[in-house]
């Protein structure tokens, strides 16, 4: 019982923890951004390819020819 404290307290005092977990907690802040970030353009894209499909579409019906 007493080495699985001691190896506790030692996992407890190391500093190379706390960094490692920096870093994942700063990817997964990256992450949520660049998702959130692809979301919203593609959102906007959509938006605008439909925009240009209808008004092509409509330019078109309405057409009389010669």
């Amino acid at each position: 019982m007493k080495k699985f404290t001691q190896a506790l307290v030692n996992f407890v005092k190391d500093e190379s923890g706390p960094t490692a977990v920096e870093y994942a907690v700063m990817l997964a802040l990256i992450i949520v951004v660049c998702i959130t970030a692809i979301g919203v353009l593609g959102t906007n894209a959509n938006n605008t390819f439909s925009f240009v499909g209808d008004t092509i579409g409509n330019s078109g019906a309405g057409g009389g020819g010669s």
